[in-house]
């Protein structure tokens, strides 16, 4: 009588389900993992004292004043976050065509970056090298005759970037998407005297519908309103040009690279780490906090769970750090053994 697959001595011989069969085995195996020493936390630094004021659209997301923005700072440093990046949400008042606040030595970031020097040690400072916080228009270049301008654009982003230097910024993170940027900065960074100065390079920035609330946050979003950023932020359909256009940043002098958005992005990802070997960080941008957020709370999925699931995403994609709004919840979490 035939033997039942069963009674086949050794059936089957490979069971990968083995390895699957307990907590430590499954601990012992894992290929990737995800620490404090991953993670970037993004903030929103305000005008006053004392102030927060929370971002509609990013539930547990505030902007906050200098003071409370550094207290921040001192509880990431001490959950083991190795870096912050801090972004300007400033008065309406303050913003012009020119972008003439980003070029103000005693700005809201460069008051922001001093005190955080002077209060917390052995914490990376990263600072957006961008004019839209700052435009009227909302644009992160200058604006004549409904053209973007590279190259003048450019040499604000250099005194910018010089700014943010002297004031204590550990890395320039440019976003704005200039052509040639990367090397005009270095050469500007250089000239200063700040040649230990990192340059972290958007150099693959997509124009994204996943940016909506980081845009309400800077207060960027009306002053923007119908136009787009699609003649400088990459096309989504695209994947070539964006090892084009790192290839070009490492080559001018980009130390880092960023990738953003995230998740739906993680293809590009893959292909900047698999072809350069360079260090590559992603973003999981605001509205993939949000559409997390919102699940969450409304019972549709576990927020803890899926945070950690989708940034071990990154990881397992090759990042070597992520921004995420949810690095302080989640340095909590892997302590307390995630």
């Amino acid at each position: 009588m035939k033997k039942s697959i069963r009674e086949n001595a050794g059936f089957p011989r490979v069971r990968l389900r083995r390895n699957r069969k307990s907590v430590w085995s499954r601990r012992l195996v894992a290929e990737n993992r995800l620490s404090a020493d991953d993670l970037i936390l993004p903030l929103f630094v305000t005008q006053g004292e004392n102030k927060k004021t929370p971002v509609a659209m990013m539930p547990g997301v505030f902007r906050l004043s200098v003071d409370l923005a550094v207290k921040k700072i001192k509880e990431a440093k001490e959950l083991g976050i190795p870096a912050v990046a801090i972004f300007p949400s400033i008065d309406a008042k303050l913003r012009d065509a020119k972008a003439s606040e980003a070029v103000n030595a005693k700005n809201l970031i460069c008051q922001t970056v001093a005190a955080v020097k002077k209060s917390v040690s052995d914490i990376g400072i990263i600072t957006d090298v961008a004019l839209d916080p700052y435009t009227s228009h909302g644009q992160d270049g200058l604006v004549k005759n409904g053209e973007i301008l590279n190259d003048e654009t450019v040499e604000i982003l250099c005194c910018q970037a010089v700014i943010q230097a002297r004031a204590g910024a550990d890395i320039i993170a440019p976003s704005d998407m200039m052509d040639g940027r990367i090397g005009a900065l270095r050469d500007a960074l250089d000239a200063a005297g700040f040649e230990a100065v990192q340059i972290m390079s958007y150099a693959a920035k997509y124009a994204s519908n996943f940016y909506g609330p980081f845009r309400d946050a800077v207060g960027s979003t009306k002053n923007l309103g119908k136009a787009d950023k699609k003649t400088y932020q990459m096309d989504f359909a695209n994947s070539n040009e964006a090892l084009r256009e790192v290839a070009l940043d490492i080559a001018e002098g980009a130390d880092m690279i960023l990738i953003k958005p995230g998740m739906p992005y993680l293809d590009i990802l893959w292909r900047v780490r698999e072809t350069f070997h360079v260090p590559v960080f992603s973003y999981q941008v605001s509205g993939e906090y949000a559409m997390i957020k919102a699940a969450g709370s409304l019972g549709w999925l576990d927020e803890k769970a899926a945070f950690y699931e989708s940034l071990m995403a990154f990881k397992r994609a090759g990042a070597t750090g992520i921004f995420t709004y949810y690095a302080i919840e989640m340095a909590r979490e892997l302590r307390g053994g995630l």
